[in-house]
């Protein structure tokens, strides 16, 4: 149960690097809100197909936790216009560090609302996985002005991350009686319908090329969702937390393969710190005989 958690987190975050290539190289053609649209209206396709797919569409769709369920996209929908405003006022290289405090604050979250037993291995491998994050992205930053500009995006960054790590506790309590198809699809319904509201400030026609990004993000977003949500359903969240800073390598192979962009010395030190707390966390994580998860309802 824990490898499929495993390997499904990992492929969720694959996916999800594909959406952000597609995004950035919609660079500032297109506004953030249509953006956010057509990301989220889009990912419903390969929701409903998952759902067609595993016999659950539309019965899936049906909930005796209404409450949790609009509490989760609230907390996503937060999380990702934080995201994207943070940008405006950080370096992208700052709001990643911020953004990164995600995955720690989830295990800590985790342990306290969920009931979760994290093991000093777990601790281990999410404390080296953030190691190896800093390793990569602090030789880029260059000393910013603290001036309010600054301290805003950095509110927003860290918001970010709360939201996120909050959104992530209510998928892991949702998982456990919920269908995963159905709390990825009121997500993205939750998004596209935020995002929808943005058309009265003014879209744009996109080209061609423009749409395929689009569409593509939408797609990517999508399968990521429904994957992440199935990895929470066989794994604990501390379990998982260090294979989110896969995403870095992703990126960094992406800007190579893509942009050409070779990486940096700091690349090859924390692509071994990363693979070293996936390592401990995968192989030496052993739960003992007979403990289980607390699971909320």
């Amino acid at each position: 149960m824990e490898a499929t958690g495993i390997a499904l987190r990992i492929g969720a975050t694959f996916f999800f690097t594909v959406m952000v290539i597609f995004v950035k190289l919609l660079a500032d053609a297109v506004p953030l809100g249509q953006v956010v649209f057509f990301r989220s209206a889009v990912a419903l396709i390969p929701l409903v197909f998952f759902l067609m797919w595993t016999g659950d569409f539309p019965s899936g769709l049906r909930t005796k936790r209404p409450i949790a369920h609009i509490l989760r996209c609230l907390l996503g929908c937060a999380a990702l216009f934080a995201s994207f405003a943070s940008l405006k006022y950080l370096p992208l290289a700052h709001a990643s560090i911020i953004g990164y405090l995600a995955p720690v604050l989830a295990v800590v979250l985790a342990r306290f609302l969920l009931g979760e037993q994290v093991n000093s291995m777990r601790w281990c491998a999410v404390v080296l996985g953030f190691l190896g994050m800093l390793v990569l992205v602090v030789p880029g930053v260059q000393s910013a002005e603290l001036d309010q500009a600054y301290l805003t995006g950095v509110v927003l960054a860290f918001g970010m991350a709360v939201f996120t790590a909050g959104a992530k506790i209510q998928i892991r309590s949702l998982a456990q009686t919920e269908n995963a198809g159905a709390i990825a699809f009121y997500f993205a319904l939750t998004c596209a319908c935020v995002g929808a509201v943005s058309v009265v400030w003014g879209w744009v026609r996109p080209e061609p090329l423009q749409l395929i990004y689009l569409c593509g993000a939408g797609i990517a977003g999508g399968i990521a969702h429904i994957m992440m949500t199935l990895a929470l359903q066989h794994s604990e969240i501390s379990k998982l937390a260090p294979f989110e800073y896969l995403s870095l390598i992703f990126a960094v192979l992406a800007d190579f393969l893509l942009f050409g962009l070779l990486p940096e010395g700091a690349f090859y030190l924390s692509t071994l710190m990363i693979l070293a707390a996936m390592w401990v966390t995968t192989l030496r994580d052993r739960q003992p005989p007979g403990t289980q998860a607390s699971k909320v309802s």
